[in-house]
């Protein structure tokens, strides 16, 4: 769903861009509460993943294709705040390196890809998980539901933007039939990998996966013949080994490789949902030239590697290591801010 150049007006474009803006500002202060020494180097992970992920489109419907965008899956694995900067990073590596996604258009790209989807999804999933047993099933199930609406929570975004400031005459219940319509069958896809990636998230180290705190059903008691909840125990310090996450950084981090570097080379290559409403549409008429179609890595390739398995896979590679290093550096420097802000904070409490 990465909008191009020239689909939304300048105006239009600009204001999304301060909402984005406005938005990453927000990420990065809530982010601060969210991160902690575990998840931190975790964060720059999950967009890199995300961005693995996203070039494995997969077919949805005759001559149309869908991929993750992401918001819900980041939400629930590393929080709603750290969730929207990891969307931001993914967009901007994918805007500058591989010419995806208009760069004018980042600003719309960062708020219906990554404001929308992680917003909607986590207010969802939340919801839900209060209704819910508190189980490990029931936080994946919950997971699916989330990322299934998001989708097409995007979509009807898009769709309210193109009418505020779309460049081409379109009847709008056609486009928002059209969007809708093709993004929910795309959710299913979203909803089948955000839930396949938390369930097995939670399966290793559920203690990293910010929507799985608490789950569990608390421990009850007989007294007198009613079922009463057991006192909370102290839990016992977890030896060093359990608590390093280096191994499952390591796993995540090789998967995203192997999906960016060989599995996306067998992706669908039909255009995905947007793509094929806006050329149905007529909704491409005015679309622009990348700014970025010069660089090396232009639609996710290797300039003057002819080998097309080759050039994709090393472009794929060459993104992932890319988004990580971003990404972790971003989650470093919040993490790093927080503890600095907690230190000073404890150093004018005790010279009071």
């Amino acid at each position: 769903m990465h909008v191009p150049d020239g689909f939304i007006d300048a105006p239009v474009s600009a204001a999304a861009g301060v909402v984005a803006a406005g938005a990453v500002a927000v990420g990065l202060r809530g982010a601060r509460r969210e991160l902690d020494q575990r998840t931190a180097p975790l964060a720059g992970l999950v967009a890199a993943f995300i961005f693995a992920v996203q070039m494995l489109n997969f077919p949805v419907a005759a001559g149309t294709s869908g991929h993750l965008l992401g918001g819900a899956l980041a939400a629930i694995l590393v929080g709603p705040y750290t969730g929207v900067l990891c969307i931001a990073v993914v967009l901007l590596m994918q805007g500058i390196l591989f010419a995806d996604g208009g760069l004018t258009a980042l600003g719309v790209n960062i708020t219906v890809m990554g404001v929308v989807t992680t917003v909607v999804a986590y207010v969802l999933f939340r919801g839900l998980t209060r209704v819910l047993p508190r189980t490990r099933r029931s936080t994946t199930a919950a997971a699916f539901v989330a990322a299934l609406v998001s989708v097409p929570a995007a979509a009807l975004a898009f769709t309210l933007i193109y009418a505020i400031g779309g460049t081409t005459d379109v009847p709008l219940g056609k486009v928002l039939t059209a969007m809708v319509g093709v993004h929910v069958l795309i959710g299913i896809g979203e909803a089948a990998i955000t839930a396949l990636t938390v369930g097995a998230v939670i399966a290793v180290r559920p203690d990293l996966v910010h929507g799985a705190r608490g789950t569990g059903a608390p421990l009850k008691l007989r007294i007198d013949g009613e079922l009463v909840d057991a006192p909370a125990a102290t839990p016992s310090p977890a030896p060093v080994a359990a608590r390093s996450t280096r191994t499952v950084w390591a796993a995540g981090l090789a998967a995203a490789l192997v999906l960016a570097g060989f599995v996306s080379f067998y992706a669908s290559a039909n255009p995905d949902g947007l793509e094929k409403v806006a050329a149905d549409q007529g909704i491409d008429e005015k679309a622009q030239e990348h700014g970025a179609a010069d660089s090396p890595l232009a639609d996710y390739g290797v300039r003057n590697i002819t080998d097309a398995r080759l050039s994709g896979g090393l472009a794929g590679v060459i993104g992932v290591g890319a988004t990580v290093v971003v990404g972790s550096g971003v989650f470093w420097a919040v993490r790093s801010r927080r503890t600095s802000e907690g230190s000073d904070a404890r150093t004018t409490t005790g010279s009071v």
